[in-house]
C-alpha cells in the first residue's frame, strides 16, 4: 500500500511539473507579409523570448517561408525551417541568438531575428556575409537588440 502510494505521488509530481513548465512557456506569432511596415517583412521583425517559448510563423501573405541563416545561429541549436506558405511553430531551447529570412525575398530586407535569453552568440551573428536590403535591415534589428541591452 505505501509502495503504491509512493507510486501515485510521484506520478501526481512528475504531471505537475510538466504541467507548470508548459503553462509557463510562451508562443509568439511572427507574420510573414508582403505589404508590412518595411515592405516584405517578418512582423515582428526582432523578437524576445525565454528557453522553452515557441515562435509561430504565420503566413499573413502567400508566397513566403523562414530558414535559418548560415552564421546567425548558435553552435549546436537547430536551424530554422518554415515551409513556404505554411504556419509552423518552433520551440526554442538553446539561448542565443538566430537570424532568419525569407529566401526569396532576401535580397529585398525581409529578414528578422530571434533572441532567446542571452544574446550570447551576437558577434558571430554580426559578422555573418549579408549584402544589400538584408544588410541595411539587419543593421536596424541589431540597432534594436543594442538599445534593449544598454548599449
Amino acid at each position: 500500500m505505501e509502495d503504491s502510494m509512493l507510486k501515485f505521488a510521484g506520478g501526481a509530481f512528475a504531471l505537475f511539473m510538466a504541467t507548470a513548465l508548459s503553462a509557463t512557456a510562451a508562443t509568439v506569432d511572427v507574420k510573414m507579409l508582403s505589404h508590412g511596415t518595411h515592405g516584405y517583412s517578418f512582423e515582428p521583425a526582432v523578437v524576445y523570448i525565454h528557453s522553452g517559448d515557441s515562435v509561430r510563423f504565420v503566413p499573413t501573405d502567400p508566397g513566403h517561408n523562414a530558414q535559418s541563416i548560415p552564421g546567425m545561429t548558435p553552435d549546436g541549436a537547430a536551424p530554422i525551417n518554415v515551409p513556404f506558405s505554411q504556419e509552423k511553430t518552433v520551440q526554442f531551447t538553446k539561448p542565443g541568438l538566430y537570424g532568419y529570412k525569407c529566401l526569396p525575398h532576401f535580397a529585398l530586407g525581409m529578414v528578422g531575428l530571434i533572441v532567446v535569453d542571452n544574446a550570447n552568440n551576437e558577434a558571430q551573428a554580426r559578422k555573418a556575409p549579408l549584402y544589400g536590403a538584408a544588410k541595411r535591415r539587419f543593421n536596424e534589428l541589431f540597432q534594436d537588440v543594442d538599445s534593449k541591452n544598454g548599449k
